[in-house]
């Protein structure tokens, strides 16, 4: 996956290239771009798109404090200052999620961006002059990256501004004069016309989908030894068990990420003061992600993240040449996967290659960036590495593990004594306050966390050195998660298991007041993804059914993360049938071992988890009294007309071509079972829905409506896919509760 790193305008770089520490005379010249000789894109396919521009914006900076501060707000996504005393973070206390800046241990907050728009990700750049961050216009799927100083002067949008355009936000170069931006420019839709070339033997063609994904029946298999067809990756490798081939060569065939109908994405450089014209880093035709995790210190190696999900991969880029010295899969899940070493002579990443679960992977390289062998740096039996957080000086190593939805987090030497190669020390476990860590930053000499649990807000906590941790006094307190008199419930974890065997996960909450085996009204939750999982944390969306005498079962059907690569394919092709019945499974189990009354049974869903509802209440018509789908699709065809591009991309990985897998998915979409269904219906929807579009729960309650059957959707103004206006998503809970409530208990 090689490009060019280049300066698009075609104007002399000068004194200073953003993304190295040497200067520039020191650093090998880039061939400059002719007109008959578009840049390549990686793997030699695709060109690149025009540069974003520098936009200057008025100064949004708020005051010290919201106008209208919510207490039981949440704060998340922090990013420190070079000094580490300084924290940057996400926080809704004024309503929506915005930029924010505080002491780590003082509570004089200031709000640096007041304007409407979510906040999505944060990065205070490595010199401390520059803060990029990431906001959704409109809360739609469309980002923009902008830059503000620590002090909220000097505004201005990096990328995204273009109609159409969407920008997402990469890593900063080590010395802080740029910034890693991708920038997706739809393309057309060709891949509808399965036109592509054949490719090499034993690979898919373009736009269709592995053989063997085609005849999945549902059933989880355990991943053994690597085929003998595919070399794997040893510990440490033979030799040739990683491509190391130069990419892009005249001629030559090799397995790409599938093409068709993704964006087209091109990564950059870019300069915050506008100094520099900005560098591409690589583009992509056809594209789902491509993101840059991380770049060496004299910026000649850049680790980029590519493919749909499922099929994500780690590339490492030799800037100087444009040649590609390896191609790793990395797991899904938190997109940094991994960094280099401060002589880039190691790299190390969170990856799935050729096993169950995900684990610390190890790579010497050369001086030419190639690896030497792989080894396995930390590792452990039925749990997924989940975070990977390397530190500035490169001596240590934060791993989180993901153990059943609950977090393990753990320090590891990563230049112990006494080794040669890649190696890791003795582990260090760090005890945590509460269930799940969502981001670890390092800050100067302490690490920040981001927690959630059941019994709290999203929260920023810091580890000074040999001492427990410590809440930031800008972070919501425990007792402040609810209002006063209804105290967070607890759940108790549950393993259903469903009809074919498979063995099943989930959190029971039970409502206050209830004796331990009176029956109860229960809704069956169902997660988004499907790759999501269920984690144990507060969900203000539950307190508000429990609140109303409802129980909630939240299960981890076929296709979630946590419990291997196995069970997360185990829903592909028609093993999805199996995926709808695991929610009837989920709820019998729910009857059967716990309190639920079997007579009183909703299901409920977000996104995928929208779909099971849709599916569950066609399917299985006689089991729920009633359903709450929030933004799901109803109907593939429709879905995959609708969507965008990157999104269709990913999702025909996960459920199907729309057109070679289109019986399939026919029969896969409730609208096509839309006459069995028999219980009432609330479809609730964001306006600006770009993910999956509001037309899905309109055409399902319309024709809900037309058969007689109570249905009703609630569109929220100025949300996507996600709720995150604080009055929205209010509404959203009370609407969705009064709902379950008045078909449940006929209050």
């Amino acid at each position: 996956m090689a490009a060019d790193a280049r300066n698009l305008t075609g104007e002399l770089l000068t004194e200073r290239t953003p993304g190295t520490d040497r200067p520039a005379a020191e650093r090998p010249a880039a061939a400059p771009p002719t007109a008959d000789s578009p840049p390549p894109g990686p793997d030699g396919h695709g060109t690149s798109f025009a540069a974003p521009a520098r936009i200057p914006l008025p100064d949004a900076s708020g005051p010290r404090d919201a106008t209208t501060r919510l207490i039981a707000h949440g704060c998340w996504y922090p990013s420190a200052d070079p000094a580490g005393t300084q924290v940057a973070f996400i926080c809704d206390r004024g309503g929506v999620p915005q930029l924010w800046t505080g002491p780590v241990d003082g509570d004089a907050v200031r709000l640096l961006d007041d304007g409407p728009d979510p906040v999505r990700e944060v990065a205070w750049s490595p010199d401390g002059r520059w803060i990029a961050y990431t906001v959704a216009p409109g809360g739609g799927e469309h980002t923009r990256v902008l830059c503000v100083r620590p002090d909220g002067t000097d505004r201005h949008i990096l990328a995204g501004a273009e109609p159409g355009s969407s920008a997402h936000l990469g890593c900063w170069a080590h010395d802080g004069s740029a910034v890693a931006v991708t920038v997706a420019v739809p393309t057309a839709v060709p891949a509808l016309d399965t036109m592509a070339e054949p490719g090499p033997a034993g690979a898919p063609a373009a736009g269709r989908l592995p053989e063997h994904w085609q005849g999945r029946m549902g059933g989880a298999e355990l991943l053994g030894a690597a085929p003998q067809a595919d070399p794997g990756l040893g510990v440490p490798s033979p030799p040739g068990t990683v491509d190391t081939r130069e990419r892009g060569a005249p001629g030559e065939a090799h397995i790409a990420p599938e093409a068709g109908f993704g964006d087209g994405l091109s990564a950059y450089l870019i300069d915050p003061d506008g100094v520099a014209a900005p560098v591409l880093l690589a583009t992509e035709q056809d594209a789902a992600t491509l993101r840059v995790c991380d770049l060496s210190r004299d910026g000649g190696l850049v680790l980029l993240r590519r493919g749909p999900r499922g099929r994500r991969e780690a590339v490492v880029l030799r800037t100087t040449d444009h040649v590609t010295t390896c191609v790793v899969p990395v797991a899904d899940g938190d997109p940094w996967i991994g960094s280099f070493s401060p002589r880039a002579d190691t790299l190390w990443l969170r990856s799935n290659a050729h096993r169950e679960f995900a684990v610390l992977l190890a790579a010497g390289l050369d001086e030419e960036g190639l690896p030497r062998g792989w080894s396995v740096g930390a590792s452990r039996e039925d749990c997924d590495l989940e975070l990977l957080r390397c530190v500035h000086d490169g001596s240590a190593a934060v791993l989180a593990w993901n153990v059943r939805g609950m977090s393990e987090v753990e320090v590891r030497d990563t230049d112990p004594s006494g080794t040669a190669g890649p190696a890791t020390g003795p582990s260090r476990p760090v005890p945590l306050p509460h269930e799940v860590v969502t981001r670890i930053v390092d800050a100067g000499p302490r690490l920040l966390l981001a927690l959630s649990g059941s019994r709290r807000r999203p929260g920023i906590w810091w580890l000074p050195e040999g001492v427990t941790s410590v809440r930031t006094p800008w972070s919501s307190r425990d007792e402040d998660a609810v209002p006063p008199g209804r105290p967070p419930v607890r759940p108790v974890h549950r393993r259903p298991t469903a009809r074919d065997g498979l063995p099943l996960n989930g959190w029971y909450y039970r409502a206050p007041g209830r004796g331990p085996g009176e029956p109860a009204p229960c809704v069956i939750h169902l997660h988004g993804g499907p790759e999501d999982q269920e984690r144990p944390v507060l969900d203000p969306l539950y307190h508000e059914i429990l609140g109303r005498g409802l129980d909630v079962f939240a299960p981890d059907v076929r296709g979630s993360s946590g419990y291997g690569r196995s069970f997360v394919d185990a829903d592909l092709g028609r093993g999805r049938f199996a995926a709808i019945d695991d929610v009837a499974d989920c709820a019998a189990h729910a009857v059967v071992a716990g309190p639920a009354d079997p007579a009183r049974l909703a299901v409920m869903g977000r996104s995928y988890g929208g779909y099971l509802t849709f599916a569950s209440l066609v399917w299985h018509p006689d089991l729920f009294r009633t359903g709450v789908a929030v933004c799901g699709m109803s109907d593939f065809a429709t879905f995959f007309e609708g969507t965008e591009p990157w999104i269709a991309q990913s999702a025909a990985n996960k459920y199907g071509h729309p057109v070679d897998d289109r019986e399939l998915l026919h029969s896969l979409s409730p609208m096509s079972r839309i006459d069995a269904l028999r219980a009432p219906v609330l479809a609730v929807h964001g306006e600006h829905d770009t993910n999956v579009p509001p037309g899905e729960s309109e055409q399902f309650v319309r024709a809900a409506r037309e058969r007689g059957v109570t249905a009703e959707l609630l569109t929220l103004r100025e949300e996507g896919h996600d709720f995150l206006r604080a009055d929205n998503r209010r509404l959203f809970r009370r609407a969705a509760a009064d709902w379950l409530q008045r078909h449940l208990t006929g209050r």
